[in-house]
C-alpha cells in the first residue's frame, strides 16, 4: 500500500538525515498527493479535447490514442514501481502475523484507539467529497451549463487546485496542530461551496453562468488536497507502530463512502445530496477537532 511505503520511506529519511518527523512526512506526502493530483489535469485536458465537439468521445483514433498513452504511463509505473527499495522495518513482524486470527487482531488493533475512532468519520467524509465530485458535481453541476464536453475542462480545473493545495498543504505541515489548522482552511472553503449550493445556487446563463461551476471545482480541489495530504501525514505520525493496519482502516473507510455516494446518487435529488455532505462534514470536523483538543497529547507526536 503506497500510504505505508511512503510513511517508511519518509520516516527513514528524517531519521537518516536528522530531521524531525512531521515536516519530513508532510513533505513527502504533499509531493506524492501533488504529482498524483496532477493525473486530474492531464487525464481531464485530454478527455476536453476529444469531446471538443460535444460528442460522446471522439473519433475511434482518438480513443485508440487515449487507451495508448494510459496503457504507456501504466507500464511506465510498473516499471517505476519493481526499482523501488525495500523498506527495512525495525520491529519482528513475524510474530503479528503468524496465523490468521493475529493478523486479523493486528488490523483491527487500531479500532480499539479513541485517535483513529475520532478520525474515522474525517476519513469517510474524505471519501464522500471525492466521490460528490465525480458523480454528482459533473453531472447536476457541470454539465447543463457546460454540457458533457465541459467536463474535462471543469475537472482539469480541480486537479490542478488540488495539485498546488496538497504541494502548500504538504509543506507547512508539523504535526496535529499544524495538521488541524490547515484542514480547518479545507473544511471551512468545502462547507462555504456546500451551503451555497444548497441555499443560493441555480444555473445561469453568460459567461458567469459559464465560470461558476470552474471556479466550485477550483474551490473544492482546495478541500481535496488538504485532505489527502493531512490524513495521510496524521495516520504516519499517530500510528507509526501500526501503519499498515491504520492505512487499511482508511481505505476501508474511504472505499466503503465512496460506495455511497454512487449507490445514492442517482436515486436522491441534489438538496438532499448537498444536506447529506454538509451534515456529513459538520460532524466530521466536529469529532476531528475533539481529537486535537482533548485527546492527543503533544508528546505522543514527535515534531
Amino acid at each position: 500500500m503506497q500510504g505505508t511505503y511512503l510513511t517508511s520511506a519518509a520516516l527513514s529519511h528524517a531519521r537518516d538525515n536528522s530531521l524531525p518527523d512531521g515536516p519530513t512526512l508532510g513533505s513527502f506526502n504533499g509531493e506524492f498527493w501533488g504529482v498524483f493530483a496532477s493525473t486530474q489535469v492531464i487525464g481531464n485536458l485530454i478527455s476536453l479535447a476529444l469531446l471538443r465537439n460535444g460528442k460522446d468521445g471522439g473519433s475511434i483514433t482518438g480513443k485508440n490514442l487515449l487507451f495508448v498513452v494510459f496503457l504507456g504511463c501504466m507500464i511506465i509505473g510498473i516499471v517505476l514501481m519493481c526499482l523501488l527499495s525495500k523498506r527495512d522495518e525495525k520491529r519482528d513482524n513475524a510474530s503479528t502475523h503468524s496465523s490468521f486470527g493475529a493478523m486479523l487482531k493486528y488490523i483491527v488493533a487500531p479500532l480499539k484507539d479513541r485517535r483513529m475512532i475520532l478520525l474515522i468519520p474525517l476519513i469517510a467524509y474524505s471519501g464522500l467529497q471525492q466521490a460528490f465530485v465525480w458523480a454528482v458535481f459533473t453531472k447536476s453541476i457541470v454539465t447543463p451549463v457546460l454540457g458533457i464536453s465541459g467536463v474535462g475542462g471543469a475537472m482539469a480545473i480541480y486537479g490542478a487546485s488540488d495539485v498546488v493545495c496538497s504541494l502548500v498543504a504538504g509543506r507547512f505541515t508539523s504535526g496535529l496542530h499544524s495538521a488541524t489548522f490547515i484542514v480547518s482552511v479545507g473544511a471551512i472553503v468545502q462547507a462555504v461551496v456546500l451551503f451555497w449550493l444548497l441555499l443560493f445556487y441555480s444555473p445561469v446563463e453568460g459567461l458567469l453562468g459559464a465560470a461558476i461551476p470552474l471556479f466550485i471545482g477550483a474551490l473544492w480541489g482546495v478541500g481535496d488536497g488538504v485532505l489527502n495530504t493531512q490524513l495521510s501525514a496524521l495516520l504516519g505520525l499517530l500510528f507509526e507502530d501500526v501503519k499498515e493496519a491504520a492505512f487499511a482502516q482508511l481505505k476501508v473507510w474511504q472505499s466503503g463512502a465512496i460506495a455511497v455516494i454512487f449507490f445514492l446518487s442517482p436515486s436522491i435529488t441534489l438538496q438532499a445530496m448537498l444536506i447529506l455532505m454538509a451534515a456529513s462534514l459538520v460532524v466530521s470536523f466536529g469529532l476531528f477537532l475533539l481529537l486535537t483538543l482533548v485527546v492527543e497529547k503533544p508528546s505522543s507526536i514527535r515534531a
